[in-house]
């Protein structure tokens, strides 16, 4: 078995992920009083989790509703040829997120929309490769959640079920 332990990064790597995904903004000093170490001892281990591929890069998070787009939904797709749905997903700016995953459905595409109507039009333009199943996004209680490095003395037990004999 793979192993996917992170050895490398230790717990102030994991403080300093945890603090840089709350805030990629904040200032290596401010970061520095969070974790307890120097600036300048800061700056060195964020630039190593930066050259290391631990941080891929830093970007705003928008609000959908803000900018106009009204719903968002989740867009499942049958079987389809690869290229031409990664194609379609290029020419089309309303989605956000696309999975190629396993499954009943061969992908899933997060979009974000004005409204049924411009949903209808999205799914429509997809429903001509495969067919489309669409789920419209109610709320969203977790979001950009913060993670850290797998380790596995940080997996919790399964709950066990209790039989009623």
């Amino acid at each position: 078995m793979i192993s996917t332990e992170v050895p490398e990064l230790d717990a102030a790597d994991d403080l300093l992920l945890a603090e840089l995904q709350r805030d990629g903004r904040i200032t290596m000093v401010e970061l520095g009083r969070r974790v307890g170490l120097s600036q300048p001892a800061v700056t060195e281990r964020v630039r190593k989790l930066e050259m290391g591929g631990f941080i891929r890069g830093y970007r705003a998070v928008v609000d959908y509703k803000r900018l106009g787009y009204g719903l968002r939904a989740l867009v499942g797709l049958g079987r389809v040829d690869y290229a031409r749905v990664v194609k379609l997903i290029e020419q089309t700016p309303e989605v956000i997120n696309a999975f190629d995953v396993t499954g009943e459905e061969s992908w899933i595409l997060e979009i974000a929309v004005i409204d049924v109507e411009h949903l209808d039009a999205v799914v429509t333009r997809f429903g001509l490769l495969a067919p489309a199943s669409t789920s419209i996004i109610l709320s969203m209680p977790r979001e950009h959640a913060v993670v850290l490095p797998a380790r596995r003395e940080n997996i919790k037990p399964a709950v066990r079920k209790v039989s009623g004999r």
